[in-house]
């Protein structure tokens, strides 16, 4: 059965850090790359960042660059994304997402993933 779970959300203080984890079953990430969405009461689902399965390629939007950092270890089958510097606009669900290949400069913040996780609720109070 594949599946994605995310860890490690939890409540932090502003400029606080946390790191997110996002684990695979029934597949292997190999040859996924992996994102990471995350959605805020009452917006749509944005995109965080991306990771190609090789780590060629790493991207992020810019109200997080500079302060996250997206990493894999597939030997463990496993996705992160390390945030730091955390503000209270970072509050929200924290979702991992997969998707074949590697993360498209032009469409990797679209959320066109094979395989979604159940999110992980981060909430950064100021």
């Amino acid at each position: 059965q594949v599946q994605l779970v995310e860890s490690g959300g939890g409540l932090v203080q502003s400029g606080g850090s946390l790191r997110l984890s996002c684990v695979a079953s029934g597949f292997s990430l190999d040859w996924y790359a992996i994102a990471w969405f995350r959605q805020a009461p009452g917006k749509e689902r944005e995109a965080v960042s991306c990771i190609s399965p090789g780590d060629e390629n790493t991207y992020y939007s810019d109200s997080v660059k500079g302060r996250f950092t997206v990493s894999r270890d597939n030997a463990k089958n496993m996705g992160y994304l390390q945030m730091n510097s955390l503000k209270p606009e970072d509050t929200a669900v924290y979702y991992c997402a997969v998707e074949r290949g590697s993360c498209s400069v032009a469409g990797w913040f679209n959320p066109w993933y094979d395989y979604w996780g159940r999110g992980t609720q981060v909430t950064v109070s100021s």
